[in-house]
């Protein structure tokens, strides 16, 4: 079943390292099967939401993503990445259609 991987930056201290993140995060996650569905800043945010730039991208299913997040060249983006921003980073399974 489809999966969602969802990534907030929370905290940016270093634009530049999170820009050579995103240059090596970027295609890592394509090459894992990972589609881009949305990323940037919220255009708008509500009840209590935090306007953090904010990255969706959809895989084939939970295990997908999870294998793209322990690849060696995602693994060596957020060695890059550091200390330079705090994230919150979830993987959800989509809703099943049925239901």
């Amino acid at each position: 079943m489809t999966a969602y991987w969802i990534n907030f930056f929370t905290r940016i201290s270093d634009p530049d390292r999170v820009a050579a993140y995103a240059a090596l995060a970027g295609p890592a996650m394509r090459a894992a099967g990972g589609r881009f569905l949305a990323r940037g800043e919220p255009a708008h945010t509500f009840e209590g939401g935090t306007s953090c730039r904010t990255t969706l991208i959809e895989f084939d299913s939970v295990e997908a993503a999870v294998a793209a997040y322990h690849s060696p060249d995602y693994q060596e983006a957020l060695r890059v990445l550091g200390d330079a921003a705090e994230r919150d980073l979830r993987i959800i399974p989509a809703v099943d259609p049925a239901h």
